[in-house]
């Protein structure tokens, strides 16, 4: 029997972790209870680990994710099985738990989109903070196409991503939006050659990972929290969690390195 951390790999270099779905010949399906146990097992192990920087998600092969397994789908098993009370209890208790954990996570996700993101597998490139896509990406927000709805909280994710019109656009037809139509829209930062992908993504990674690491988690906090709350509750928690940062180390070496003209070295503390 294959080790259940097969279905998502996990790879450190330095202070960026790459997980890579690697499920290719099912072109990197979402919906099963192992790849989500398993992205929840990683971003806890990210969540603890103040050496972790940065993550970068992709797909093994020629897919980022296909999202939900269709033919589960059409066979009425695993998640897709059961009465509808199941049904729902199936989507809380299994790839709804992705989107929280990964809103949850409290460092930077790149997603390298590498191919089709579709489906669930487009939500959960929406779910990261940053994107970059290969040449041979798209992504589709194709629910609608098999008669069913965005249950994985594409409905919130998207619109955040794209503006309210291109999400309803891309809900309402479940068309495919190629590459080059995703870095119009803002939904991309980069487009590149397939085999450029993953060294752009790192090199995006590592101008994150040079920075102190309480520093980016408190930022991305605060970018969380600012899509919710109203102006004068996030500048109460800037004010909290500046008063954090002035009292760092890594504050005190950051300001040392800036007037020294040097490349900080930063430890968490």
């Amino acid at each position: 029997m294959s080790d259940s951390r097969d279905v998502v790999l996990s790879t450190r270099d330095g202070h960026v972790v790459t997980w890579t779905i690697n499920l290719p010949e099912a072109r990197n399906p979402i919906s099963g209870d192992e790849v989500v146990d398993r992205l929840v097992e990683l971003v806890d192990e990210a969540n603890r680990d103040i050496d972790t920087r940065v993550v970068i998600l992709t797909g093994a092969g020629s897919a980022f994710s296909a999202g939900g397994n269709v033919k589960d789908m059409a066979d009425r098993t695993g998640m897709f099985a059961g009465a509808p009370h199941a049904l729902r209890e199936g989507y809380r208790r299994g790839i709804q738990r992705l989107p929280k954990a990964i809103y949850h996570c409290e460092v930077p996700i790149i997603a390298a989109v590498n191919g089709p993101a579709v489906g669930a597998g487009c939500d959960l490139a929406m779910m990261c903070d940053m994107r970059i896509a290969s040449t041979k990406a798209f992504f589709a927000e194709s629910f609608v196409k098999l008669g069913i709805i965005p249950g994985d909280g594409g409905a919130w994710l998207l619109p955040r991503a794209v503006g309210a019109a291109r999400a309803a656009e891309m809900a309402f037809t479940g068309d495919r939006v190629d590459a080059a139509t995703a870095l119009d829209w803002g939904m991309v930062s980069q487009v590149v050659e397939p085999e450029q992908l993953l060294d752009a993504a790192r090199a995006l990674a590592d101008r994150v990972a040079v920075n102190p690491p309480n520093a980016l988690r408190m930022t991305k906090k605060l970018l969380r929290e600012g899509q919710r709350v109203d102006l004068d509750t996030l500048l109460e928690l800037s004010a909290s969690l500046q008063a954090l940062s002035h009292h760092s180390q890594d504050h005190r070496e950051a300001l040392s390195a800036f007037l020294e003209r040097r490349t900080g070295d930063f430890t968490g503390n």
